[in-house]
């Protein structure tokens, strides 16, 4: 009996390990790629810089097929971004996210390279950022001034209180609260649960800067136009 349940122990912590893997190494290469798209930058018009970030990116686009089929076998889910329907509809076409008033986005991740480079990232795209490192800083900074928070980056994989709790808490704070999940693995059923209750977006990691800007203005867009969420948001703002 005691090495049947010590069989079943280990198969258990090896189906964990599998999903903990693939979450914490798309996060990696989050970072990796982030990484380079800022040091790119700096290094813009240099000829004997090229062929290297040629070379990193190239290693970073086979690492994410990699990171992608592991993701399936670990039973995550293989979206890359996801709305929920009430977000779905794209804005009109001149909503190039014009607006007279600056957006404030909170980004949550235990991860402090995440948080450095989801801010900087972030504000290139003209957006205010407040950052936390924890589900409970998260709720704190919310809780004070829930007015000023347009949208939450949320990540999942958070010790004490994971995303999807402190998420859950957030809408008990604020029904309206525009939250979009940006994390590395998560299983198809456990995103349902979390769409069904008004998660706004996802974004799966690894994902180029451009993509999570896209779908945060098309959120944004979206709220500003119905007045459907986020307290931040007037709807009276033209896009």
């Amino acid at each position: 009996m005691s090495d049947d349940f010590s069989t079943r122990a280990q198969a258990k912590q090896a189906a964990d390990l599998l999903p903990a893997a693939a979450s914490e190494m798309n996060n990696l290469l989050q970072i990796i790629a982030g990484t380079v798209t800022l040091l790119e930058k700096i290094w813009d018009g240099d000829p004997r810089a090229g062929k290297y970030f040629e070379m990193l990116h190239l290693s970073t686009d086979r690492a994410t097929e990699v990171m992608s089929r592991l993701v399936k076998e670990a039973g995550g889910s293989e979206r890359k971004i996801l709305l929920h329907p009430a977000f779905a509809n794209p804005p009109r076409p001149q909503a190039a996210f014009q607006s007279g008033k600056s957006r404030c986005i909170m980004v949550v991740d235990d991860e402090p390279m995440a948080l450095v480079l989801s801010k900087k990232m972030l504000m290139q795209a003209g957006f205010e950022v407040v950052t936390a490192q924890s589900g409970l800083e998260c709720l704190e900074l919310y809780q004070v001034r829930p007015g000023r928070f347009d949208l939450v980056l949320l990540d999942l994989t958070m010790p004490l209180m994971d995303g999807e709790e402190t998420f859950r808490r957030l809408r008990e704070i604020e029904s309206k609260a525009v939250v979009v999940l940006n994390t590395g693995f998560i299983e198809e059923e456990r995103l349902a649960t979390m769409m069904d209750a008004g998660l706004a977006g996802f974004v799966r990691r690894p994902y180029h800067p451009v993509e999570l800007i896209a779908q945060i203005r098309s959120i944004l867009a979206t709220v500003a136009r119905t007045g459907q969420g986020g307290p931040g948001i007037s709807p009276l703002i033209p896009f």
